[in-house]
């Protein structure tokens, strides 16, 4: 009899921490303008799994990303470092083709804007 009492109990909990899982709605924005940035990078190439990508298919990719795996993604912090900075399948880390052809860790350019945009603030 106790096991069955305390299971709604445990039901309750659960809900409520996957309630409060969800951004803020401040962490919500920062997160939109990390991938918004990142689909006005046309001077970049997107690295993922060793193929290029536009930059406006690494934001579609990204946005499909965070809504399948975002769940416990609470911050743009979190986003960057859970989400966008490498394969969930591969563990292979994003990367950036830059204009002069450098290559750039996805999470280190998502880092920078992000210190951008709280700068801003």
């Amino acid at each position: 009899m106790i096991r069955r009492r305390r299971l709604p109990a445990v039901l309750l909990l659960a809900a409520a921490a996957l309630a409060r899982a969800a951004p803020d709605e401040m962490e919500a924005a920062r997160i939109e303008r990390l991938i918004h940035y990142v689909e006005t990078r046309k001077n970049l190439v997107f690295v993922r799994n060793g193929k290029d990508h536009s930059a406006r298919d690494a934001a579609l990719f990204l946005r499909a990303k965070y809504a399948k795996m975002g769940a416990h993604v609470t911050t743009a912090a979190q986003f960057i470092d859970q989400i966008a900075t490498r394969s969930s399948t591969t563990g292979e880390i994003y990367n950036v083709r830059l204009a002069d052809g450098r290559l750039m860790p996805a999470g280190k350019l998502l880092r920078e804007e992000l210190a951008r945009i709280d700068r801003e603030r």
